[in-house]
């Protein structure tokens, strides 16, 4: 049974050290060519950086290079892919033909296949693996049945999404951005016009409703099934959110590699913490399901009645340094003195009462109201930089 990689998210050099930090084995980025154009996306010099922290610590960065590419990417593409192989990235992620084969004519670069090709079946993933690619990361659309049959006849690796937001659409080809917005969701502007509200007709009538229609698609979430894509063999778990916060990345990512910690350290004996489920629902705004995993293509995937997004505001600071029994911290959201609040980092966690709290000139202060306020709590617990500090979860 093989430990399978955790593969997270990484929207800026920030991020991409929090998600190491916190148990990643890896991270997928993107630099020029990938669907998240409205990301911070990684100049060369910064996705160099990123590499040599990994490589520090023997984990590995993955660049998306996966648009639809039309000719005018061609002029640039080759010397781009030039420089990603001289700094050494541990694999590309690619959805068009032709990228492999340049790559593979033109560098010594790992290629790996986009969600965005949508492969579901053996057949596919066999054609793909004959074309060069070492990995192929399933659509989100799979079910577990699709992963057990390829993995079992197909000698590739396989990358599988099992925690964040799904495309209404099967992933990257919705067309209704382009037509609505004139955003394209295959080259990086998608602008979620599935997570809009809409007026319904029949038959020329508006069908009037208690709430606007939508077909918002719930989230994905496979942590209770992490234990049967591991027997499965499944070589990688991704985490969607390259624009999701650095409080998100952490919070997910440490939850899933206590998971797959707990599950590979003692497999007859793992026992799986419905705790975790909370901790997840906390640090995100859709419900989260399992998605096509377990076979269900109903009504009950999506949201059809419209739904309520409460911004997520447990985050309160990331800590800057620990000194003679002080954290010091950047605020991010409101606190004050008198909260119960818990300090955690990669590997634990303490719940304690603000008694004491100064300002930057350690001043005595009772709240915390401004982004970014420099803070001082006085703590006996020893933190690190770049711990965090949350609200405390309310007690069921």
């Amino acid at each position: 049974m093989i430990k399978p990689e955790l593969l997270a998210p990484a929207g800026d050099l920030e991020r991409l050290k929090l998600a190491l930090l916190y148990g990643a084995d890896a991270v997928y980025i993107g630099g020029s060519f990938n669907l998240r154009a409205n990301a911070d996306n990684f100049s060369l010099p910064e996705i160099e950086e990123g590499v040599n922290y990994a490589h520090k610590l023997g984990k590995k960065v993955y660049v998306t290079v996966n648009i639809a590419m039309h000719n005018k990417e061609f002029k640039t593409l080759l010397d781009y892919l030039k420089e990603l192989d001289r700094i050494n990235v541990d694999a590309i992620i690619v959805s068009d033909p032709a990228v492999i084969q340049i790559a593979k004519e033109n560098t010594n670069l790992e290629i790996h296949l986009s969600t965005q090709n949508s492969t579901l079946n053996k057949e596919a993933a066999m054609f793909w693996k004959g074309e060069g690619v070492s990995r192929i990361v399933l659509a989100r659309e799979c079910a577990k049945e699709d992963i057990d049959d390829i993995k079992k006849n197909v000698d590739v690796e396989l990358e599988v999404f099992v925690h964040g937001a799904m495309c209404a659409s099967y992933s990257g080809r919705c067309v209704l951005s382009n037509f609505l917005t004139n955003r394209d969701s295959n080259r990086g502007g998608c602008s979620q016009i599935c997570r809009w509200d809409f007026d319904l007709y029949s038959d020329e009538k508006m069908v009037e409703g208690d709430r606007p229609f939508t077909f918002c698609t719930k989230d994905l979430s496979l942590i209770k099934y992490i234990p049967e894509l591991i027997k499965m063999g499944v070589n990688s778990l991704k985490i969607e959110g390259r624009m999701r916060s650095g409080y998100y990345i952490a919070t997910v990512v440490k939850v899933y590699r206590k998971v797959i910690d707990e599950y590979m350290n003692n497999p007859d004996g793992y026992a799986y913490n419905l705790e975790y489920e909370r901790v997840l629902r906390r640090c995100a705004n859709r419900d989260s399901i399992c998605q096509f995993f377990d076979g269900t293509f109903d009504e009950s995937v999506q949201y059809y009645n419209g739904r309520t997004e409460v911004t997520n505001q447990d985050f309160l600071g990331i800590v800057l340094d620990y000194k003679d029994g002080f954290v010091k911290l950047e605020q991010r959201n409101y606190f004050k003195k008198g909260d119960r609040v818990a300090l955690f980092g990669p590997l634990d966690e303490f719940e304690i009462t603000i008694d004491k709290m100064y300002d930057e000139d350690m001043k005595p202060i009772e709240v915390a109201p401004h982004p970014k306020q420099i803070v001082y709590i006085e703590t006996k617990f020893k933190v690190k930089r770049d711990y965090m500090m949350k609200k405390t979860l309310d007690k069921d």
